[in-house]
């Protein structure tokens, strides 16, 4: 078993909800949340992204507006929408106990063998 695949799923695991997150504070466009991910050295590449925004949009979690851009052409802005908010908010208290859940396990000292 490769250790890379399994990194990749944890990583994709996660990105749905990091997405979302990102633009509960404001409104952004590919490049931007692109940054951000990178910036917390979550690594995606845009071929992963766009399917993924497509299906939080079909799902009507996201909506999108286009901006027009003084460096190129129009920016595509997405941004929560109500249902995306409160998807959020689950998906925030199902991390909170996930986290939780993994620490507990993972900082656990075996005693069986002491």
């Amino acid at each position: 078993m490769k250790i890379e695949n399994t990194k990749a799923q944890m990583r994709k695991g996660v990105l749905e909800y990091c997405i979302l997150s990102v633009l509960s504070h404001n409104d952004a466009y590919v490049a931007e949340i692109l940054d951000t991910l990178k910036s917390a050295k979550l690594l995606v590449v845009e071929g992963t992204i766009y399917p993924l925004l497509t299906r939080l949009k079909n799902a009507n979690l996201l909506s999108y507006r286009w901006e027009e851009s003084t460096g190129g052409p129009p920016r595509k802005y997405y941004g929560l929408t109500k249902d995306g908010k409160e998807f959020l908010d689950e998906l925030s208290t199902t991390w909170n106990e996930l986290n939780y859940a993994v620490t507990t396990i993972t900082s656990k000292k075996n005693t069986n063998n002491e």
